[in-house]
């Protein structure tokens, strides 16, 4: 008869058990901002392009940098209009480059040495804390000597803060 008392209490002294979550946020030590939107120029019929010479105005992107060298900035022209008229069967061949232009520090020039670029993407080691301009330029050319349709044209430049 003792057995069971003693197996019984030996149940019940189960310690409690509880799991407690932790969870936190972590801010962005990199800002990314538009700091001028662009403007396609219509130098010729055949030809949209961001360059102030041919009457457009280059996008320029703010990047401020909390923490240096924890992240990359990737900047991405357009391949592709977000909105247009229809073009039809023919092709438009884009080009275009990002430049770090503006700087609070002299040392970040290194930016555009140290700059990868692949496809139409610019990726740039953020090594130093500040900020910078990123000038962004696009062109966009239609079909072999076809002209552009009239109407209103506009693409995209996508900016990101990569955690490296």
């Amino acid at each position: 008869m003792k057995k069971p008392i003693i197996l019984l209490s030996a149940l019940l002294a189960v310690p409690a058990l509880a799991t407690t979550p932790i969870s936190g946020m972590v801010a962005s030590k990199c800002i990314v901002t538009t700091d001028t939107d662009g403007v396609y120029g219509n130098p010729s019929a055949t030809k949209l392009s961001t360059a102030s010479s041919d009457g457009g105005v280059l996008p320029i992107i703010r990047y401020d940098i909390i923490t240096a060298s924890a992240y990359n900035a990737k900047i991405t022209t357009p391949m592709s209009f977000s909105s247009s008229p229809s073009l039809g069967s023919e092709t438009v061949t884009w080009t275009g480059s990002t430049v770090a232009n503006q700087m609070s520090d002299a040392g970040m020039s290194v930016f555009n040495t140290n700059k990868v670029v692949y496809n139409n993407t610019s990726e740039f080691p953020l090594t130093i804390a500040g900020s910078v301009w990123f000038d962004v330029s696009s062109v966009a050319t239609y079909g072999y000597n076809k002209a552009f349709p009239a109407g209103s044209y506009s693409a995209v430049v996508t900016a990101e803060c990569i955690a490296q």
